[in-house]
């Protein structure tokens, strides 16, 4: 899917504030796109990436469709055709161009979506200097989904860029950010009745909530996530070759895709190699392990004598002395399926589409990665992908009962 779902804002900024955020955040993508060539923009290497110039239109897309186009009156809108072009799935909004061919669109061309960016962002500008309340927390959600899209900017350009024999790199001078050096250790989660969900006070998508509580038995939680030296243990002691490691629908996927390390690993010489968002280079052993699926994460820790921790259990440890890596590494996979808490219910209209009718068949994910927009992560958040799918930023920490 494009992004996780979207709510109203719980806080409502003055104008102001409202303004520098909104400038901030737009840029910031522009910043991500910057190294791209136009031909790099209009790439896509599979249905569940998007091109660069796609994300760039999308993110516009969201506030001339919700914002503009019923809040500010005499509003020009930039493109007609862009309403079937840029919308992802909302299917009360219209019609939209199929998903798997974004990257047929040859036209527009990037240089028209940088125009498009600029028209929309001038008709920003005006209109938060005198925002009705009742748009406010559409910006402030526009911002929110914008940021979601500038990290599946960069899985998707660097799944692209590694199908490419050149390995280039999305952002030049890239380097992947130090984990911490402390040896794993379990922290003792002591169970009882706790408090989950988005606590008010800020921005939280409708899936963060309602608070409620959840009974959890005592558990234990790793102090930290776990290593490509770790991973590439299980992978020489067969752990790809060992089926009953694995779910039965993660094996089935693991031998039709020939999986035998996690996605962007490359073996040169019986040496790993990574690609990431600086290009190739040879794989940090202390790094934590990246691009898994669920299935993969599930089979390691079975391997591992442990488990995935349910969302619960890693909310609730987030909190604990000595919980790192929380974000800025690699979103977690957890247990638990991502379904609506108690007491949910969708907002209305096209934005209620977002997120509730996706709670099927998917897997729940928590922290935030290094391609995490800043401020952007929260313990409440609840990110969520197949089962199967490897192109994100996703690693694991491991639990295990008490």
């Amino acid at each position: 899917m494009d992004a996780p779902a979207p709510m109203t804002a719980q806080q409502t900024p003055d104008a102001g504030s409202a303004r520098t955020r909104y400038d901030s955040v737009r840029s910031h993508t522009e910043t991500l796109a910057g190294a791209l060539s136009a031909e790099d923009q209009g790439l896509q290497s599979m249905p569940d990436a998007s091109p660069a110039k796609w994300h760039r239109a999308h993110t516009t897309w969201f506030f001339e469709e919700f914002v503009l186009g019923p809040h500010a009156p005499g509003y020009a809108v930039f493109d007609p055709d862009f309403r079937y072009l840029f919308n992802s799935y909302y299917e009360q909004v219209g019609p939209r161009h199929p998903r798997p061919a974004r990257g047929m669109l040859t036209r527009p061309a990037a240089s028209r979506i940088t125009a498009y960016r600029a028209h929309v962002d001038a008709a920003m500008a005006a209109f938060l200097a005198a925002a009705p309340p009742e748009a406010a927390a559409l910006v402030a959600l526009g911002l929110q989904h914008e940021q979601q899209h500038q990290e599946l900017l960069l899985t998707d350009i660097l799944h692209g860029f590694a199908q490419s024999p050149l390995c280039p790199a999305a952002l030049p001078g890239w380097t992947e950010p130090a984990g911490s050096a402390a040896p794993t250790r379990f922290l003792r989660g002591a169970g009882g009745v706790v408090w989950i969900g988005h606590p008010g006070g800020g921005f939280g998508f409708d899936n963060e909530g309602p608070r409620h509580r959840v009974f959890l038995a005592p558990f234990a939680i790793a102090s930290r996530l776990v290593r490509n030296a770790d991973f590439a243990a299980f992978i020489a002691d067969g752990g790809y070759r060992t089926p009953s490691l694995w779910m039965s629908d993660g094996w089935a996927q693991a031998q039709a895709g020939a999986w035998g390390c996690p996605l962007h690993w490359r073996d040169r010489d019986g040496a790993w190699w990574q690609m990431g968002l600086g290009g190739l280079a040879p794989l940090d052993p202390a790094a934590p392990v990246r691009q898994i699926s669920w299935y993969e994460a599930d089979a390691f820790a079975r391997w591992a004598g442990a488990r995935l921790p349910t969302e619960a259990e890693w909310e609730t440890a987030a909190a604990l002395p000595g919980f790192e890596e929380a974000t800025g590494h690699v979103w977690q996979w957890t247990a638990s399926a991502y379904l609506p808490y108690p007491g949910y219910r969708a907002a209305p209209g096209a934005v209620g589409e977002y997120n509730g009718k996706f709670m099927i068949g998917q897997m729940v994910l928590r922290g935030g990665s290094f391609a995490t927009s800043p401020g952007h992560a929260r313990p409440s958040y609840r990110n969520f992908f197949h089962p199967e799918k490897r192109w994100q930023f996703a690693g694991l920490r491991l639990a295990r009962d008490e």
